[in-house]
């Protein structure tokens, strides 16, 4: 008659575990199924000033891929503002847009008002993308704009660092970044515009 008891017992007790594990188990796949992935930010939840003082909606933008470039009058890279305004002359109409911001971070190669950044910009390169108003692309001042850019946790890219005028942003049509492209290469560079044309 013990003997009975005792089996039963064990049985019962056997049968409880694989039933608390099997609860266990069922919670774990629960809690999973009801994690939300974070959230890759886009480009779209920014609106900056421009040069003229008038506020520039990212959202605009839905549906085309954008290059980001911080921008100076007085660096050995300044050129590139030719390129940069042949580059967005011939994708324009092929839903493809630049956005420049000044910034002085560097050598204080930037140190001209908004005002005169425009007049240079016009006079010196004929630049028709959209220009915004300075800002600063790095240190603790840096701009909403550039923590989204060099920050993963916000891009869900990579960590970047703006190296020195002329760095290049590439996002997507979604509004996601999809490549950090350094000042020295040319925004002609056929990795830009095999970008561009995909």
């Amino acid at each position: 008659m013990k003997l009975k008891l005792i089996t039963v017992a064990l049985i019962y007790g056997l049968l409880s575990c694989k039933q608390s594990e099997n609860s266990v188990a069922q919670a774990a796949i629960s809690a999973t199924q009801n994690e939300t992935p974070m959230a890759k930010e886009t480009i779209y939840q920014f609106k900056v000033e421009d040069l003229e003082g008038n506020t520039f909606d990212f959202s605009s933008l839905k549906g085309k891929k954008i290059l980001i470039v911080n921008t100076a009058s007085k660096c050995g890279l300044t050129p590139q503002y030719k390129d940069l305004e042949a580059l967005y002359q011939k994708f324009k109409d092929k839903n493809f847009v630049i956005v420049g911001f000044p910034a002085n971070n560097f050598g204080q190669q930037e140190p001209g008002t908004n005002a005169e950044i425009a007049t240079f910009c016009q006079k010196n390169y004929g630049v028709s993308f959209p220009m915004m108003a300075k800002v600063s692309v790095k240190g603790s001042d840096m701009c909403a704009v550039y923590q989204f850019l060099t920050q993963q946790s916000r891009n869900g890219l990579q960590d970047s660092r703006v190296e020195w005028n002329f760095q290049k942003y590439l996002i997507g049509a979604d509004g996601h970044l999809e490549q950090v492209i350094s000042p020295q290469v040319s925004p002609m560079d056929a990795k830009i515009v095999d970008w561009i044309s995909k």
